[in-house]
């Protein structure tokens, strides 16, 4: 029991540090209990890898509360920025929304393959430092600087980037990010948004989830699972707290290159595991 909380403490801990970088959270949690060698039933386990995603939510929603609380402020005009800014995360779920609900059993079936996860690594890793070399090449770029100030066409561009995330390896956080650049978003703003973009979608991601279970009889989990499903979501809230702060501390000074170069090195080592060790 004691062993099994462990555990949970561990992917909690590795989900609170990889949800919001560009390296895909998912592959990090499921090399992590397949090291760790976790006894989870698969049912019990591919519910608990979407709802402890709801930990990573809450981080975002406490640390960011006086831009995402409409009447955080008594100033009208913040508020009205605020309206604004969910207006366009709203506008940037729709596309994962409706098509992630429409695909999403067709895609657990077709689009779970290591080949597809090792693939999806090395190419965003690629696509991350070819595009942040053109950028330093090209100098100062007009780019809009704070998340509210994105367009709403803007946002839905991003949105349409978010679809890719639902080809596992390719990072949620990653696709949002690396679609804002690309739409002419700077990266701290392109992060934050992205940050923000996820709050409807992993709640309806975790709401689906539940609803899938519920309808088929299978959130009968024992007194043991609920307990590593709580240790390990409470320590993807704490962790995802830190994460957020130091990552936009270090956006300020740094490109995107470096986590490029670890999802290609991270593809190459999914492979070896997989092909070669497991």
């Amino acid at each position: 029991m004691i062993l099994d909380l462990i555990k949970a403490l561990v992917i909690g801990l590795v989900e609170g540090i990889t949800e919001w970088l560009p390296i895909s959270s998912s592959t990090h949690i499921e090399l992590a209990a397949d090291l760790m060698k976790t006894n989870y039933s698969p049912a019990f386990f591919e519910f608990f890898e979407v709802v402890i995603q709801l930990g990573a939510i809450l981080a975002v929603i406490v640390l960011y509360w006086g831009r995402l609380w409409p009447w955080a402020s008594r100033e009208k005009h913040r508020r009205g920025r605020t309206w604004s800014l969910w207006l366009k995360i709203l506008i940037a779920s729709v596309p994962a929304a409706v098509i992630g609900l429409l695909i999403d059993d067709w895609r657990e079936e077709h689009l779970s393959g290591i080949a597809i996860r090792a693939a999806a690594l090395i190419l965003y890793g690629i696509l991350f430092i070819v595009i942040e070399r053109l950028r330093a090449k090209s100098g100062p770029m007009n780019e809009v600087r704070e998340a509210e100030d994105i367009p709403n066409a803007t946002a839905f561009k991003i949105g349409l980037f978010q679809l890719l995330s639902l080809v596992p390896g390719t990072s949620r956080s990653g696709s949002t990010i690396l679609g804002g650049m690309l739409v002419g978003v700077s990266r701290k703003a392109a992060a934050e948004f992205s940050f923000f973009a996820a709050i409807p979608v992993m709640f309806g991601a975790s709401a689906l989830k539940a609803m899938k279970f519920a309808v088929r009889g299978e959130l009968a989990f024992t007194g043991g699972e609920i307990a590593a499903l709580v240790v390990a979501l409470v320590t993807a809230f704490v962790v995802s707290m830190l994460v957020l702060r130091a990552l936009v501390g270090f956006l300020r000074t740094h490109s995107f290159e470096v986590f490029g170069w670890y999802r290609i090195v991270l593809g190459i080592v999914v492979i070896l595991y997989y092909t070669l060790l497991k």
